[in-house]
């Protein structure tokens, strides 16, 4: 049946008690009854991925389905947004740590979105604790004191939670069924459900979810199965469930309508996760020449491509009648230098402005200090709870708008940069941080992918600088070598040389790497990534 595995010397008696309380019987019973259900489809689905990343490789461009086009073409509507959803205006999302949640909840946002996923590092130990500070979160139980004995605790009207699991690629290596490992989506999926689903329905909420890296309807239409199963195990009304998906992969932007169709009686809408988008358009197209993107900073909003995603994803959620999410303001305070953080705080404002003008109804920001102003645009330019009424009928986007990818330079500053953010933000997951300040920006796994993807893609076909010298593999290996040397002051020496081994390796390889987290995942929970904090400033 299931069993679980731990490293018992490394997390402590401390950690044992708390997973026991998590891990019950019961628990793992039913997760063990959600993998024996649909692991085998989970499988059939990622072996249809690599099915169609062949066909990519062989020159086959994705279009829209002919087979589904009744669907798009057709009158329907999904379930009816719930009163406690109709307003989203102002999203913050980060990992499962205590002390954000608390943070993010009473920020003054409409939505905090507890993540599993990219701004988290998967130890069990961060896996586990982020279960059990979401139990507290649900029940308003969750506290926090700061080693200088600041407290911290939930205000009277926190923000609604949702919760985003990890993507059905990745698993859960310390919890297995049948002798292999549980997917990491049902586990954290349905860890969450089982202990809090009771709970918010008593409390008159909505049990509400993110769900990352759909390729397809057919992904879709598993979590909806899984969705119906889960409900009907713990006895609750089928629809209870809402999910919000991220439309963050070229494949799942030609089959918005079909993935909102599959989920129709769960939805809550779709989402521009634009960072991971940008990456799967890199990934899915890598072995092509004329889809070599520039620099990342050259990849903007407005570039065609992506305005016409946005556009099209606003567009299909209005005529849904759901709500269209807009992408991720990164930037965090600079307190240091008022003339930056001023000039960084405009830039926010002018995406939040083309976001709530594009139609989208709601945001996404990553630090507390932001809500504010992304509130105060859209309360400026959105005063109703949503924009659903506005259909944007006259958006025709084509396959062609969406695979019309811009031109510009790729520069030495740009490699480099590329390089020097993704050793950063490695070397921080691999010791446990998923969450990461850099430059300014509060980083997460999508730009770590966006980075080693990009230089391993102008590596494959050849590509000069903008000054005509050729990038070449010992030229990687330079800069690689030059970032470390210039960082070895300011990280620990053994998970910087180990995200060094990890990026050369995978930027360097003949064949490219579908996730660097998968990748790296094997080496989490060894002796270089403690566990930080095992009281975790409960009192």
């Amino acid at each position: 049946m299931f069993a679980t595995k731990v490293q018992q010397m490394e997390m402590g008696d401390s950690f044992e008690e708390e997973r026991a309380s998590v891990l019950t019987a019961e628990a793992c019973a039913f997760l063990t009854k959600l993998a024996q259900a649909f692991e085998s489809r989970r499988q059939e689905l990622m072996e249809a991925r690599r099915k169609r990343q062949r066909e990519i490789d062989d020159g086959r461009m994705p279009d829209f389905l002919p087979e589904t086009a009744h669907i798009r073409d057709s009158v329907w509507k999904a379930a009816p947004v719930p009163p406690a959803l109709l307003d989203r205006r102002v999203e913050i999302t980060g990992p499962v740590e205590r002390k954000m949640i608390i943070n993010a909840m009473n920020s003054g946002a409409n939505v905090f979105m507890a993540d599993f996923e990219d701004s988290n590092s998967p130890t069990w130990a961060n896996v586990i604790e982020g279960q059990i500070n979401l139990r507290d979160a649900v029940r308003r139980t969750i506290s926090y004191t700061s080693p200088e004995g600041k407290h911290y605790r939930l205000c009277d009207a926190p923000a609604l939670l949702m919760v985003r699991p990890r993507g059905w690629h990745l698993d859960e290596k310390h919890f297995t069924v049948d002798g292999k490992p549980i997917s990491a989506s049902l586990f954290d999926f349905g860890l969450f459900w089982f202990h809090n689903a009771h709970t918010l329905v008593q409390n008159f909420e909505r049990p509400c979810f993110y769900l990352p890296k759909l390729e397809s309807h057919l992904e879709a239409r598993l979590w909806n199965d899984v969705f119906v199963m889960a409900q009907q195990k713990l006895g609750i009304p089928r629809g209870t469930i809402r999910a919000t998906v991220l439309i963050e992969t070229i494949f799942a932007a030609f089959e918005m309508h079909e993935i909102l169709w599959e989920l129709r009686e769960h939805s809550a809408g779709l989402n521009c996760g634009r960072w991971d988008y940008i990456f799967s358009v890199i990934k899915k197209f890598r072995n092509h020449r004329h889809f070599v993107l520039p620099d990342r900073a050259q990849v903007t909003m407005d570039r065609h491509f992506l305005a016409s995603y946005v556009n099209l994803l606003v567009q299909t959620c209005h005529r849904r009648g759901v709500h269209a999410i807009g992408g991720m303001a990164a930037q965090i305070p600079i307190k240091n230098d008022p003339a930056a953080n001023e000039a960084a705080l405009k830039r926010v404002r002018q995406d939040k402005l083309r976001e709530v003008w594009a139609g989208h109804d709601g945001t996404w920001v990553a630090h507390p200090a932001l809500v504010p102003l992304a509130r105060e645009v859209f309360d400026t330019y959105m005063r109703s709870a949503n924009q659903i009424d506005c259909k944007r009928e006259v958006v025709h986007v084509t396959a062609g708008d969406l695979l019309t990818l811009p031109q510009g330079e790729i520069t030495e500053e740009g490699l480099a940069r590329n390089i020097d953010v993704g050793l950063q933000y490695l070397a921080a997951w691999l010791r446990g941080n998923g969450c990461v300040p850099i430059y300014n920006l509060m980083e997460d796994a999508a730009t770590a992918e966006i980075c080693r993807a990009q230089v391993w893609q102008w590596l494959k076909h050849g590509v000069r600088l903008s000054d005509g010298r050729p990038l070449t593999a010992g030229f990687v290996k330079e800069i690689i070598e030059q970032q470390r040397s210039r960082l070895d002051a300011q990280l620990p020496a053994s998970e910087l040389a180990l995200a060094c081994r990890l990026y050369e390796e995978m930027i360097l390889s003949p064949d490219f790497h579908e996730f660097l987290t998968e990748r790296a995942y094997g080496c989490l929970d060894q002796a270089g990534t403690q566990r930080k904090g095992l009281d975790n400033g409960r009192r």
